[in-house]
């Protein structure tokens, strides 16, 4: 378990960067913080932090946690300090592609550091409250190490070994989501045209949708088995229905780009004859 003394150097103070410090300092964790463009930090440091250059952070001792923008600017910090982290540990929860986890993964190895990657699924008002998750992979010596500190933030999930499967589900997880989010604001559009609030119209789709992710145990069965479910309504059905929905949106005045997404998948199974199968099809579209 992590000793509580033990200092945390934190590089990169986006909003997420500052939320991630700030549920340190608020717990009495001595934190030593960078960013590029220096400032971002000040209320943090009033509270308690210590804004240092780059080498003084890393410097400081304790685990070195990286939230910053991409994939590349991790390299780009992380690159000139390489030998002031022989020996020492590496969180790494800015936003990568699995590949580019388990690259970092390597090159943190080549360099004797032991690395685990993250992926946040929180807010950065979620930060320390009742709700958030954090994924990790990679070291399991590390998470176990730091256990106590990464509580701090939010629920914890050691997903294994593979430096990649965080960030691997993170994304997953977020290819449902910006989906559904785009189809609600589409549909919040085709209402507002007609003189309807967003937030009456929120009212009533979201009870409507969160029931129908009650359906996504039965897709999954259905997508593992590599069968067909009930196709109680077939492609040939979902096709027609979004067709009607882009009509209707365009009666609107709205453009229907999302819904036309789901019907681009859904019309190339049906035009390779499987307009008789369920949803659950339209996973052979976006296969590889």
């Amino acid at each position: 378990m992590a000793k509580t003394r033990v200092p945390v150097a934190m590089l990169g103070m986006g909003a997420m960067g500052r939320a991630l410090a700030g549920a340190l300092v608020d717990a009495g964790r001595p934190v030593a913080v960078w960013n590029r463009t220096p400032g971002r930090a000040d209320d943090l440091v009033r509270r308690g932090a210590v804004e240092a250059g780059l080498r003084d952070a890393v410097a400081a001792g304790g685990p070195v946690v990286v939230c910053l923008f991409d994939h590349a600017s991790v390299h780009e910090t992380l690159a000139p300090v390489a030998d002031g982290l022989r020996g020492r540990t590496v969180v790494n929860l800015t936003t990568t592609t699995p590949g580019e986890a388990r690259e970092l993964a390597v090159w943190a190895d080549a360099h004797g550091i032991a690395y685990l990657d993250g992926a946040i699924m929180a807010t950065p008002p979620m930060i320390g409250a009742p709700g958030g998750q954090i994924l990790y992979s990679g070291s399991r010596e590390v998470f176990e190490e730091h256990r106590e500190l990464f509580g701090l933030w939010a629920d914890a999930v050691y997903d294994g070994a593979d430096a990649g499967t965080a960030s691997l589900f993170d994304l997953a997880m977020l290819a449902g989501m910006y989906p559904l989010f785009s189809g609600f604001l589409h549909g919040a559009a085709m209402v507002r045209a007609a003189g309807i609030t967003a937030a009456e119209f929120a009212a009533r789709a979201a009870p409507f949708l969160a029931a129908m992710t009650g359906a996504l145990p039965e897709m999954a069965r259905v997508v593992d088995g590599g069968g067909s479910g009930d196709a109680g309504q077939s492609l040939d059905w979902t096709a027609a229905a979004l067709d009607a929905i882009a009509r209707a949106s365009r009666e609107q005045g709205v453009e229907p780009v999302p819904v036309e997404m789901v019907a681009g998948l859904v019309r190339r199974q049906v035009e390779d004859g499987h307009g008789a199968d369920d949803f659950e099809r339209i996973i052979e579209s976006v296969r590889g």
